[in-house]
């Protein structure tokens, strides 16, 4: 069973993805094109160029996980980062309202007490 947390890193890939890529295809894409390890344990998501379909990529600690979705109707709507780089990074939060369609530009944060990381 896989599961999403808010302490795992996300990374969006700026460049549409080849929806017929599996493990294999993505973990190339992720090394190649994103400048990262497949198997830190970090999440990559991709988009096709229609932003109709959805691939999630993940090692959890044994193999790879491919997580997909395709939408019968609609887009996914992607975040308007200005972030230099070939991927853009999501939060959790981010990456859930993108999945579930909601409007990203309507989103307005209330103000909440956020504890920082502490240094290792």
């Amino acid at each position: 069973m896989i599961g999403f947390t808010s302490a795992q890193s996300y990374y969006l890939s700026r460049q549409p993805a080849d929806m017929r890529k599996s493990f294999d295809g993505l973990s190339g894409l992720v090394r190649q094109g994103l400048g990262r390890d497949p198997l830190s344990g970090e999440v990559f998501i991709f988009f096709n160029r229609r932003r109709t379909m959805a691939k999630i990529l993940v090692w959890d600690r044994s193999g790879f996980v491919v997580w997909s979705k395709r939408l019968e109707r609609g887009t996914f709507e992607l975040p308007r980062k200005t972030e230099a780089g070939a991927s853009v990074v999501l939060s959790w939060e981010e990456l859930v309202m993108i999945l579930e369609g909601v409007s990203l530009g309507s989103i307005r944060r209330r103000k909440r007490y956020s504890r920082g990381k502490t240094a290792a």
